[in-house]
């Protein structure tokens, strides 16, 4: 849950944050944050899997996610938000832990 509230707030600020600066740019981050996590995962880890990933190159798309939610939200939004925003992609790296163990050890693709 709180994973995905990190993810939602991640492919709202980053474009939002990047807008600004070009519209290519934000529609970018969207079609990278939302397209390389569907695309590639772990398997047994998701349902259904398009490309088959070792463990960390899931755990690196969630860092992803997690960092373009705290950087996005600082750029996009009043520090009280981005203060929120950085609490809650803390707690979700706390719940994430386990999982990531698990990822971690999922060092091939079968």
């Amino acid at each position: 849950m709180l994973r995905f509230a990190t993810e939602l707030v991640a492919w709202v600020a980053t474009p939002w944050a990047l807008a600004g600066r070009s519209w290519l740019l934000a529609v970018l981050s969207v079609v990278v944050l939302i397209g390389l996590p569907t695309c590639f995962a772990t398997p047994g880890d998701k349902a259904k899997v398009i490309v088959a990933v070792p463990g960390w190159v899931t755990i690196l798309l969630v860092v992803l996610q997690l960092v373009a939610a705290v950087v996005g939200s600082w750029f996009a939004w009043p520090a009280w938000a981005a203060v929120v925003v950085t609490v809650l992609a803390a707690a979700t790296v706390v719940t994430e832990r386990r999982r990531w163990r698990w990822l971690a050890g999922r060092g091939g693709v079968g």
